[in-house]
Formats: structure tokens, C-alpha cells, sequence
């Protein structure tokens, strides 16, 4: 038996739990919550927290850093679905739970965007965003003017029930279903207005860094 297993397997303990309190101290109370409360809560000493996270900032970016593998957990289900309208509903219902479930996201993404402008792992996911719209509309199955965009807002609409703690998630699956049949192709749709925003745009101004201004 290994005597140095033990302490490693206590220490990759204290931090997964130390990850799980401080999502839900965040999603209650924002993430300036003080951290002795997050000691408090996953049952480890103050000491503890700064052994894991030397800072604030550090633990606000682990917390990022993991909601974007999140992000690439879903891709597999989402993205090998049996056509592009199933993979149009399943990216909108996973992503927008997760959203919903996740209120802390939000003041996350602000900050790691204040702390490292640059940095920009969501962006990744864009050309596989592109390619389930592309797929979804080749079969006349998604509303031909709709973008990748369009849809990444409406996650975020429809993950903005978290705003109201638990007390919606039972019901927020009726605003799912309406979306998702706005969405649908058909004949005599009011044509969306105006040309959708840019992908990059998109991604700076949901880290509220803002968009780009217009083009002379």
C-alpha cells in the first residue's frame, strides 16, 4: 500500500468538494462570498482553501476552466445526434439547463474576461455550433435565417430561469417547447429582421466585455 496515496486522495477530495460548495456559495450569494464561509461549508479550515486556491481569482478561474469542459461533455450527445433538429433541441435543452442550473456563471465569465481579456476557450465551439445549424436547415428542419448565435442567446434566455433559484426549473421546459417551435421551418414565417450578430461579438459581449463598435 502506497502511504502517499491516502493524503492525495483526501487532498483531490477537499478540492472537488471545495469546487461543489463554492458553485452553489456563488450561485447564492456572488463571488466576492467571503471563503471562509466556503471552508466553513465543505468542512475544511481556511488554511485549506488557500492551499487549493491561492486567491480568489484562481478559484474563479478553475471554475470557468471546468464549465468549459462541461461544454465538451455535451459536445458528444449533442453533436452526434441521428439529425440536425435533434441536435438543434438537444444543444438548446442540455445547454440552457445547465445555464439554469448554474447562476454563478455569469459574475464567472465577467471576471475571467476582466482577468485575461484574451483568453477565450468558448470560442472553440463555434464551427461546431455552425455545422448542427448548417445540418438542421439542410434537411428544412430549422428556420433558414436562424444563426448559431441566435441560438446561443436563446440558452441564455432560457437559462436565465436560475435567476429564480429552484422554485422554476419544474416548468421551464414550457418555454423550451415554444422556442423550439418558433424555430421550426414552415411556411408564412415573419423573416427575422436585420442580420444576426457576429459569433466573436457574441462571445465578448456574453463575458460582458461588449461588442465590437459598428463598421463605419
Amino acid at each position: 500500500m502506497n502511504p502517499a496515496a491516502s493524503p492525495r486522495r483526501d487532498a483531490r477530495r477537499n478540492h472537488e468538494r471545495l469546487l461543489a460548495e463554492a458553485r452553489i456559495l456563488f450561485g447564492e450569494r456572488g463571488i466576492e462570498a467571503p471563503l471562509d464561509e466556503l471552508a466553513t461549508r465543505a468542512g475544511v479550515g481556511a488554511g485549506t482553501v488557500y492551499r487549493h486556491f491561492p486567491n480568489r481569482d484562481a478559484l474563479v478561474r478553475e471554475l470557468y476552466d471546468t464549465a468549459v469542459g462541461d461544454l465538451h461533455g455535451f459536445a458528444p450527445e449533442i453533436l452526434g445526434a441521428e439529425s440536425g433538429w435533434r441536435s438543434v433541441e438537444l444543444y438548446l435543452e442540455r445547454l440552457a439547463a445547465w445555464v439554469a442550473e448554474s447562476p454563478y456563471l455569469p459574475a464567472v465569465m465577467r471576471r475571467v474576461a476582466e482577468l485575461d481579456p484574451d483568453y477565450k476557450p468558448g470560442a472553440e465551439f463555434e464551427d461546431a455550433i455552425n455545422g448542427l445549424v448548417a445540418r438542421a436547415q439542410a434537411e428544412g428542419a430549422l428556420r433558414a435565417d436562424v444563426t448559431a448565435v441566435d441560438l446561443s442567446v436563446l440558452v441564455d434566455m432560457l437559462g436565465s430561469v436560475g435567476q429564480y433559484g429552484g422554485a422554476y426549473l419544474p416548468y421551464w421546459r414550457r418555454q423550451l417547447t415554444i422556442v423550439l417551435d418558433g424555430l421550426r421551418a414552415r411556411p408564412g414565417l415573419t423573416p427575422l429582421p436585420g442580420d444576426g450578430q457576429a459569433f466573436d461579438e457574441f462571445h465578448d459581449m456574453s463575458h460582458q466585455k461588449g461588442p465590437r463598435p459598428a463598421a463605419d
